[in-house]
Formats: C-alpha cells, structure tokens, sequence
C-alpha cells in the first residue's frame, strides 16, 4: 500500500553519510530519500532493545572505505549508463 507523503522533513548528515547513502540508492535504483525513509520505518518498528543492539552493532562496525566524490560521481555515470 502506498501512503500518501504529505510531511517534509530536514536532515542535515556529514558527507561521508550522504556519500555511503548515495551509493546504496545508486545499487538499489531508488532514491537517498527512499532509503531514508525505509530505515527511519525500521527504526520505529523496532523495540528498545533491538535499536539499541543495532546502535551498538552500527558504532562498533568497521569504517567503510568510500571513494573520492569524483570517482563515485564516475561510478555512478558508468552503472547509469548500462541500464539506459
């Protein structure tokens, strides 16, 4: 069921969360957006104690190694390209 979107909401993220979201949208073919919104869904299902074993799991991960924008932006460009 589609729910109609009817409320705006401001995030301000460092760049390297928008880069890592980004590319996550760019894998999926949704928007940064879209992917906002299905872990902010997530985050509400769950109880106390499975957000706070995710937060847990999430800050001790290991850093993800993300590119120069200039060689996301090519990336990007060039996956764009073979599904058009």
């Amino acid at each position: 069921m589609l729910m109609v979107k009817d409320r705006r909401l401001q995030v301000l993220v460092e760049d390297e969360q928008y880069r890592a979201l980004d590319a996550v949208a760019a894998e999926r073919g949704v928007s940064v957006a879209s992917i906002v919104r299905e872990a902010l869904g997530r985050y509400l299902q769950a109880g106390p104690e499975q957000t706070r074993e995710a937060a847990e799991r999430i800050l001790s991960a290991t850093p993800m190694p993300v590119g120069a924008p200039e060689e996301l932006r090519g990336e990007l460009e060039q996956l764009r390209g073979r599904r058009g």
